[in-house]
């Protein structure tokens, strides 16, 4: 399942708003890849601008891997912005629907508690 967002704020705008409201909620941003630069630089380009923020809260980092390090593979939660005939979007896996494959029951609170805060932090940038 995806959460997504759209706005009519600039890119740009949106990916500062979005990395300070992540701070400001805990989370540390890890990167940020500037996808579409990234891939015309390496002579494939795409017609639109993709950039994609990682971030991280590292105390639920550290108590869904206290349980399980395969979790490990779907760290850092990855937000997604790209632009589409004139809005910017936001796109991001729900973190409760990425633990499903875990089959790890006992961290659907924690999972909860990210995604409602990653919703948070997305809604606030627009």
């Amino acid at each position: 399942m995806l959460i997504n967002y759209e706005t009519n704020t600039s890119l740009e705008e949106v990916r500062q708003r979005l990395e300070e409201k992540a701070k400001a909620k805990g989370f540390g941003v890890m990167s940020v890849h500037e996808v579409s630069q990234i891939l015309q630089n390496k002579g494939v380009p795409i017609d639109y601008r993709c950039v994609i923020v990682e971030v991280c809260s590292p105390g639920h980092a550290s108590k869904v891997l206290s349980v399980d390090p395969y979790i490990s593979t779907a760290m850092p939660c990855r937000i997604s912005l790209f632009e589409r005939e004139g809005k910017t979007l936001l796109s991001t896996m729900a973190p409760t629907a990425m633990l499903e494959m875990f089959q790890r029951p006992e961290l659907r609170e924690v999972a909860e508690e990210v995604e409602k805060l990653i919703k948070e932090v997305m809604e606030e940038s627009l």
